[in-house]
């Protein structure tokens, strides 16, 4: 079974989503499961886990609700305020839908030591009562806050998305190499393979200019601890769906059937506890 472990849906709005600047013109719409489902279906993908892509509750509930109408959404990962006194009461009222899986923050858009403020930290310490899983997302210079984190916290389970977002259109490996060695020595943390592409040049990549950042990624990790994502429809600002399906399956095409089938899909299911 395939499953995109990172994909996202909005309804296109000009002030919230002002992040999609004019060199993204190509994502300045909406994007729902209506659009995903025949793309899925020719590219032969079961289903997928929706990310947040909004820091709102109302983000968190307009998921769920696509997830409830469209059984292809396996999963969500939503957003709840982490830094709130009540976390413990958000999180047991949206846990009343069991396709809520775990929890999101932008912290690419925090200071360097975010992860290690004492409010932040309570929330997610509140997190394994309810058996969410928590996606870290990083800049490279952020990694090192983020390995603090997930040897606090052993008993959570997190997910690195997009490989720590490392420099590739500048070809820049060493530090965030380093950092991702160290990240990865923590069993309880996976990493998704998504959000290549527009870390690369959009215009001009090359599948030579990932392979090195992969080889980092399946060295430290191994293939039981990588999922499969797509970060559709983000991922169209430098290739199609397919472009960047087909490239990974040609990586892969080295390891065994049955670690194939972890990285498309299984470790996702388990990742997540994804009911099929």
């Amino acid at each position: 079974m395939k499953i995109d472990a990172h994909q996202h849906f909005w309804v296109y709005d000009r002030v919230r989503d002002s992040w999609i600047d004019d060199t993204m013109k190509v994502i300045r719409k909406d994007f729902l499961p209506s659009d995903l489902a025949p793309i899925y279906k020719k590219n032969g993908i079961d289903g997928c886990v929706a990310v947040q892509a909004d820091q709102s509750e109302k983000e968190t509930m307009f998921l769920l609700e696509q997830a409830n109408g469209n059984p292809f959404i396996k999963g969500v990962v939503g957003w709840v305020d982490l830094l709130s006194e009540n976390i413990e009461e958000r999180l047991a009222y949206f846990s009343q839908n069991k396709k809520l899986k775990g929890i999101r923050h932008i912290v690419q858009a925090e200071a360097n030591d975010f992860m290690l403020r004492t409010d932040f930290q309570n929330g997610i310490r509140a997190l394994h009562k309810y058996d969410l899983t928590y996606d870290i997302l990083v800049f490279p210079t952020q990694l090192p806050a983020a390995t603090k984190l997930v040897q606090k916290f052993s008993e959570q389970y997190f997910v690195l998305d997009h490989i720590g977002k490392p420099d590739i259109k500048d070809g820049k490996i060493k530090n965030w190499k380093r950092d991702i060695e160290i990240l990865s020595k923590y069993p309880n943390v996976y990493c998704k393979i998504s959000g290549m592409f527009t870390e690369a040049d959009w215009k001009n990549w090359n599948e030579n200019d990932f392979l090195t950042y992969l080889d980092v990624v399946f060295d430290s990790f191994g293939v039981n601890r990588v999922l499969y994502g797509s970060d559709w429809p983000v991922c169209l600002l430098a290739a199609s769906y397919k472009e960047q399906l087909k490239f990974l399956e040609s990586y892969i095409k080295k390891f065994s059937a049955l670690e194939r089938e972890k990285i498309m899909g299984g470790n996702a299911l388990e990742f997540y506890n994804l009911n099929i």
